[in-house]
């Protein structure tokens, strides 16, 4: 059940980014020790709420409470992941080069390279995490921890947990640090994206969204960065070997992934790569018979599962495309879908590059190393590629990892892409369309050095330095 939303008024929305940016010089100079507490206290204080707020989630997204629960601790482990990290020297990076006698290029003054919070960044929330990737998930955790007030767009998808989460943080940190805007339409996100007060932008969800906000932010007076996790199709690359090896259990473990969340994850599995043997074609046959055994819960909300039902039903009797698989819905649920087709037709139709948001996948029946690179070529940019077999040093996995990590941001040699771990060495965005800016991270402890801009201090005053190593 969800509640119909009142849009935040043009005033409304203004005052929220004003109260950003009149608490961001306090909240930017917040020693290190009490802004990892605060992240701390809101951990506390999510993990405390839970027997209100996962009930609240499960009436708003019909993800269940299993889902909840495991999702709102990963979402007090990112805020205190932030709280380590910052108390280690993450949010205050000091790079010192010493003055060296006489003239450059030999000689130098001494330069302090630090880095400062941005100011208040603007925060979309999205609809498929309404824990991690909302009002405290991890865009807002790096953004705290890097001395950045946060206005928070809620999700219409679940405007009262957002209204319950944002009341919670309001409790713990300093009066103007976390607001939060509502609006159902794209009015209120507008609006948040050209408020002159706003520094950054963080938003996932949909490529249509998600370009016409980066173009709101670009064409600013004064252009602020937009970082956009958008669509992506995720590819997985199967080789014969890795298939005649443990064909049936790969299959097991793929119907999962792609029917994980009913297929609402940005990490979903949307395009499978198989050769054309016995080996392969048995473990197509095992995964729609997988697939077909899988019991997907309700979507999200209404709209997603119109995008959806849109998407599989543009691929069914496309010219040069098998459907192998076609579940009818299960009340309110959709079944799997899946899909077979060549090298060729997918290459020439650009309609199979898409990303389709739910349970469905497309298998690519590609002939040898070239055709995998030609396909993997057409898809751009994703979040995620999936090398199963590619276990040994040959030219020919050279080729392919050298292709897979051209338009990914995570390669990944084992397992399947859902389930994305908050980690200093992850990396979560890859190259267009899959986000706007494929040299950073919306997940892991890097995700901060978004909200950081660097500074260099020359020939700096012994005061200002040891400040630097005391905040």
């Amino acid at each position: 059940m969800t509640t119909p939303l009142t849009d935040s008024s043009a005033e409304q929305v203004r005052a929220a980014c004003a109260a950003a940016a009149a608490a961001a010089p306090a909240w930017g100079l917040t020693p290190i020790p009490q802004r990892a507490a605060l992240l701390r206290a809101l951990a506390d204080a999510l993990q405390a709420a839970r027997e209100a707020l996962v009930p609240l989630a499960d009436e708003e997204t019909h993800l269940g409470p299993v889902r909840l629960n495991g999702e709102l601790d990963r979402t007090a482990f990112q805020l205190r992941g932030f709280a380590d990290q910052i108390e280690a020297g993450r949010a205050q990076p000091v790079q010192d080069d010493e003055a060296v006698p006489g003239a450059p290029p030999a000689g130098r003054p001494r330069l302090t390279r630090v880095a400062v919070p941005v100011g208040p960044v603007a925060n979309f929330a999205a609809s498929n995490f309404p824990f991690a990737f909302s009002v405290l998930g991890g865009d807002t955790a790096a953004a705290l921890a890097a001395g950045c007030p946060v206005v928070v767009k809620a999700h219409p998808g679940h405007p009262r947990l957002s209204r319950a989460v944002a009341e919670l943080a309001a409790a713990v940190l300093p009066a103007g640090v976390l607001q939060l805007v509502e609006g159902a339409g794209t009015a209120v996100g507008v609006a948040l994206v050209r408020d002159p007060a706003i520094a950054a932008a963080a938003f996932t969800g949909s490529v249509r969204g998600g370009v016409a906000l980066w173009k709101e932010a670009n064409a600013r007076p004064r252009p602020i960065p937009f970082y956009g996790e958008l669509g992506s199709v995720n590819p997985v690359v199967a080789l014969p070997s890795a298939l005649a090896a443990n064909g049936a259990a790969l299959a097991t473990q793929l119907a999962g992934s792609i029917v994980l969340g009913c297929g609402q994850f940005c990490t979903s599995p949307g395009l499978v790569l198989v050769r054309d043997d016995e080996p392969s074609r048995s473990f197509v046959r095992q995964l729609a018979e997988a697939l077909a055994a899988a019991n997907p819960h309700a979507m999200l909300n209404a709209g997603i599962r119109a995008n959806f039902n849109a998407g599989v039903a543009r691929l069914h009797g496309r010219t040069g495309v098998k459907s192998l698989l076609a579940l009818p819905a299960r009340e309110a649920a959709p079944g799997a879908h899946l899909f077979a087709t060549d090298a060729a037709t997918f290459l020439a139709d650009e309609v199979l590059h898409e990303e389709v948001f739910g349970p469905s996948c497309v298998v690519v029946t590609v002939r040898d190393l070239d055709e995998t690179l030609r396909v993997l070529a057409a898809v751009e940019g994703t979040l995620t590629v999936t090398l199963w077999g590619a276990d040994e040093d040959t030219p020919a996995h050279r080729r392919l990892v050298a292709g897979a990590q051209a338009i990914a941001g995570r390669v990944l040699f084992a397992g399947v892409p859902t389930g994305v771990a908050v980690t200093a060495a992850q990396q979560h965005g890859g190259p267009w369309p899959s986000s706007t800016n494929g040299f950073t991270t919306s997940v892991g402890y890097a995700a901060i050095e978004r909200f950081l801009r660097p500074v260099a201090l020359q020939d700096a005053p012994a005061w200002l330095i040891a400040a630097r190593g005391q905040a």
